[in-house]
């Protein structure tokens, strides 16, 4: 088992392996009572939880809620907290986020909220969830006018990554939690690009260590950018922006596409978008911007997206979370590994980028 330490509001570890489930008992013994927040498609092992946890004599409360992002819902979430006061819990129980991405995102807004904010662990068991959304203490739920703009910044008290967990993950899963692997090579770490490439077949493969390796090493690349930027603040390094590299374009495509393209997918086409835009701005080589095309084909990613829509997608642009004003701001390259911001762009600049998607 690896531990991963995360400085933020607080300090926690991230703890990745094979078989961590069972450390949950210890992880929740300061806690009466724990609420389970899961999806559907995981009720088995909800229940399997918590009947070991019960076994300790914790009283466990089971929440299931919708898959992936219809869970991530005003209605639900007020589902959630009348789970909670039905059950009487108080600041000293807690909360445990089963299941992927959005579960965890919810989970860790549901305690955020609750009397203020209780504590959660994150049990991510997909890897977008795995080296995205479990680390870095973002919580939050979406609304009409787009992804995550409602939200809070709580850190899990501990995140426990069991990659046996994704035995079981379907392949587009794997292809789609890459992707946010792939973007952390593209702004941070090389390396991991070379190891996608050279070895293609392994990253499809949870039983390889690998795949383990990549988990590692984009989660410490996660751990240490949040630790210097925890409520991202900027910095000479840009600080937890980098993270957001391809994001403002791509949960532009997931609102637009009603949530059903996988997250992966659609930041895969948002980091096509902002390397198209930092290319005929003159910030990206050529030879760079095919760095980007190689390394998400290999992966089996989209890296086109329909001409005709560019309209909606700016509307939705221009209400991110990283806009300043009526400005937009881009997370781009000036090179593989030299992340740095493009804020303003000229329109024209954006509709070329746009429309060399197509």
């Amino acid at each position: 088992m690896l531990s991963i330490t995360v400085n933020a509001e607080h300090s926690y570890d991230v703890h990745i392996g094979r078989g961590l489930l069972g450390e949950l008992n210890e992880a929740v013994s300061t806690a009466t009572r724990v609420g389970i927040i899961y999806p559907i498609a995981l009720r088995v092992s909800a229940e399997s939880l918590q009947v070991e946890l019960e076994g300790s004599g914790r009283r466990v409360v089971l929440i299931e809620v919708p898959e992936a992002e219809d869970s991530k819902t005003a209605a639900v979430l007020e589902y959630c907290w009348n789970a909670l006061g039905t059950s009487e819990f108080t600041r000293s129980d807690m909360i445990i986020g089963l299941g992927g991405g959005a579960t965890t995102d919810l989970a860790g807004f549901v305690a955020a909220t609750w009397l203020r904010g209780i504590a959660w662990i994150a049990v991510p068991t997909t890897l977008l969830g795995m080296v995205d959304a479990a680390v870095g203490g973002k919580t939050g739920i979406n609304t009409d006018a787009g992804k995550n703009l409602v939200g809070a910044f709580h850190s899990p008290s501990r995140v426990v990554i069991d990659v046996n967990a994704l035995s079981s993950l379907p392949e587009n899963d794997l292809r789609a939690g890459l992707a946010e692997v792939a973007k952390v090579g593209l702004t941070s770490d090389p390396s991991i690009l070379e190891t996608i490439l050279s070895q293609r077949e392994n990253c499809f493969d949870p039983e390889q260590e690998i795949v383990t390796s990549l988990i590692e090493r984009a989660i410490a690349v996660k751990a240490a950018v949040v630790s210097r930027d925890f409520t991202e603040q900027g910095g000479p390094d840009l600080g937890r922006e980098v993270l957001n590299y391809g994001h403002t374009f791509g949960h532009a495509v997931e609102k637009f596409e009603n949530y059903r393209w996988r997250h992966g997918a659609a930041v895969s086409v948002g980091i096509m978008f902002v390397a198209e835009l930092a290319n005929i701005a003159g910030r990206l080589s050529d030879a760079d911007l095919q760095v980007h095309r190689d390394v998400l084909e290999v992966i089996g990613l989209p890296t086109t997206y329909p001409a005709g829509r560019w309209e909606p997608l700016l509307s939705t642009m221009k209400v991110d979370k990283k806009a300043r004003g009526d400005l937009l701001r881009f997370v781009v390259l000036d090179g593989i590994g030299k992340p740095a911001i493009l804020e303003g762009p000229d329109p024209s600049l954006l509709f070329s980028a746009y429309s060399n998607l197509s």
